[in-house]
């Protein structure tokens, strides 16, 4: 479930949309393959303001007792989510982010074979997460998330049961915590983005080693399936 994550080229649209200074990533770098434990772009809300920053990807929740742990929490299941123990305080707290990326690399269960998952329109997408913050014994602070999935829709069902949470933009000032919200209302948005407007591919299995990150890994070794053809 979404083990792998393609960083945007092109941000401006992403800057426009989400009306966030890009800038103060400082020098940064698109990706093809960026793997759990490696920092990715996430937005979040700080005292009404959205803010861009870049958090590790693998939840460490603050009660945790080593760093460790976040290698396995890389997403969560949004089933329950606010009564799961390790995910409650980050819940309670408020702290819900946006990912982003343009596309990611799901394995087909029957074969291993990766398929690129993306918008129809090959846009910038943005999955609903969790973050939270620890400090280690040694004073040192890291902010890390998990994205959160749900069922699989139609088209990605061919290959798996499971899939990021993809947030419209309508649904943006609410997750953020920029309008006041109830937790029934939250937890109705973590369902299957349709279907008709994603698209998938299979790829090369370079992509299965994290060393590889090229923009090649993208190239399709076969037919873009949409709905209509799953």
């Amino acid at each position: 479930m979404c083990g792998r994550a393609k960083l945007p080229e092109d941000v401006s649209e992403l800057k426009l949309d989400l009306k966030i200074d890009w800038d103060k990533l400082g020098d940064y770098r698109p990706k093809w393959n960026a793997p759990p434990t490696t920092d990715l772009p996430v937005v979040i809300s700080s005292q009404g303001m959205r803010a861009l920053e870049l958090m590790r990807w693998g939840l460490i929740p603050a009660s945790a007792k080593d760093a460790k742990v976040g290698r396995s929490i890389i997403n969560v299941r949004a089933e329950g989510i606010d009564r799961q123990p390790m995910l409650r305080s980050a819940w309670q707290n408020r702290r819900r982010c946006l990912v982003i990326a343009d596309a990611y690399y799901e394995w087909r269960k029957t074969d291993r074979q990766p398929f690129a998952v993306a918008l129809e329109n090959r846009g910038p997408m943005t999955f609903a997460g969790l973050w939270d913050s620890w400090q280690s014994r040694e004073g040192v602070m890291i902010r890390s998330f998990a994205i959160i999935t749900t069922r699989a829709n139609e088209l990605l069902a061919t290959i798996h049961d499971r899939m990021p949470v993809v947030l419209a933009a309508d649904h943006w000032p609410a997750w953020l915590g920029e309008v006041d919200t109830t937790d029934n209302d939250l937890k109705a948005m973590l369902t299957p983005y349709p279907p008709e407007r994603m698209t998938m591919w299979p790829v090369d299995k370079r992509v299965g080693n994290v060393r590889n990150d090229s923009p090649d890994l993208l190239d399709p070794i076969g037919e873009a399936l949409t709905v209509a053809q799953a």
